[in-house]
């Protein structure tokens, strides 16, 4: 081989190497937009959950949680406090046995009492025959005031249920920040109107 031949081939192999080199560098360039592209799919991919979470907040409805709680407990657990289902039927249960002791009372007093109008005078309950008639009726009436009032608590009750289930459907999308905190700091204040005297005193800030 001659030595123009050598030369060309030479040149040859060199543009190949070079051309090859290119090549390398424009994957290596292209590889870094796709990753990027990649990662922004993925945060795209993050955003909907958010936005889902957002929409729940914003569907639910104090109105409904008041419906709901036309069963007591049922608007609690539609707030997701549930923990306050104990506490409601604590409270039902204690009224409906005061309710249920006073009732028996009143009407067994009330009976007694009616039994000796009609009866002159005689007496229908051996433990109460020593009672005077008017005695029995005393007792009839503040067993049956009871009972009303009874009856009474036990509506306000029923009522704060409601009342508690449409306030905090209310709240249940209200975000409270994280930062809650209460600072002091010493302070002056006027001792009386126009005068120049100031007494020591102590300021509070609250932040939430």
């Amino acid at each position: 081989m001659s030595t123009g031949a050598r030369i060309v081939v030479l040149a040859l192999l060199v543009l190949v190497g070079a051309l090859s080199a290119v090549a390398q560098t424009d994957t290596v360039s292209l590889g870094r937009p796709d990753s990027v592209s990649v990662s922004v799919v993925s945060k795209q991919k993050t955003s909907p959950s958010s936005t889902t979470r957002v929409a729940a907040h914003e569907e639910h409805s104090a109105t409904r949680a008041l419906l709901w709680s036309l069963l007591p407990g049922a608007g609690q657990v539609y707030n997701r406090q549930a923990w306050k289902i104990p506490i409601i039927y604590g409270a039902f249960a204690g009224v409906g046995y005061f309710v249920y002791y006073e009732a028996t009372n009143m009407k067994k007093f009330k009976t007694e009492y009616l039994y000796r109008v009609n009866h002159d005078g005689a007496t229908q309950l051996a433990a109460y025959s020593n009672y005077p008639t008017s005695n029995i009726y005393n007792m009839y009436q503040y067993y049956n005031k009871y009972f009303q009032l009874s009856i009474i608590i036990g509506v306000a009750v029923y009522g704060l249920n409601l009342i508690d289930a449409y306030v905090f459907g209310h709240l249940f999308s209200y975000d409270i920040s994280d930062d809650i905190s209460l600072s002091a700091s010493p302070s002056l204040i006027p001792v009386a109107a126009g005068d120049a005297v100031f007494a020591p005193a102590m300021s509070f800030r609250l932040t939430f």
